[in-house]
Formats: C-alpha cells, structure tokens, sequence
C-alpha cells in the first residue's frame, strides 16, 4: 500500500498511524507517478484538487484554469491528501468511508 502525501501533513500522519503497511511518498519530494495520476483524475475528476489549500489560494485567476493535471504536475502539494493505493484500488482523503474501506 502506498500513501502519497505530505510527510507534515496532519490527515496523512493519521492515516500512517492507522496503516502501519503503507510507505509515505512524499509529493513535495517526488511526484505520483503519471499513470497512477491519470487513474486518480478519471476516478475522483477535480475533487483531487484542494481548493482550500495556501497553494491554491496562491494561483492567480489563469493559473486556476489551467488544467487540473497540469497544475498537480506544476504544484504537486495541490493534491488533496492522502492519495492511497492499494492495489488496484485508490482512495481519496482518510474520511469515515475510506477508514471502513482500508480497516475493516
């Protein structure tokens, strides 16, 4: 299981603590790779963006058209956290749904 995030993101040291088995990938270090991002933008579509973030909130109003892909290459820390793969399966953000689905 692989978790990307942020090794100083809060929700993502919570969901580490919660699955031992995971490796952290730090996305400010090194980006998900693309074929994972791909399946990521056809699962969850714009909701992988966090639009509430201090990055988001630093794009001027052009950069926030930009296409969502390329703003997650160009800003990985954009990405709402964590990105967890298990499989073949991926989750997004540790929420009530995704803690029931990864620890029974």
């Amino acid at each position: 299981m692989i978790l990307y995030g942020l090794k100083n993101c809060d929700t993502c040291r919570k969901a580490l603590k919660a699955l031992p088995n995971a490796e952290l990938v730090d996305v400010s270090m090194s980006s998900v790779p693309e074929g994972i991002l791909d399946q990521a933008m056809n699962q969850f579509g714009e909701k992988i963006l966090n639009t509430k973030s201090t990055t988001w909130r630093g794009l001027d109003a052009a950069e926030r058209e930009t296409d969502p892909k390329a703003l997650l290459i160009a800003h990985p820390k954009l990405m709402k956290r964590p990105l967890i793969v298990d499989g073949d399966v991926l989750y997004l953000g540790w929420d009530k749904d995704t803690q029931a689905a990864l620890l029974g």
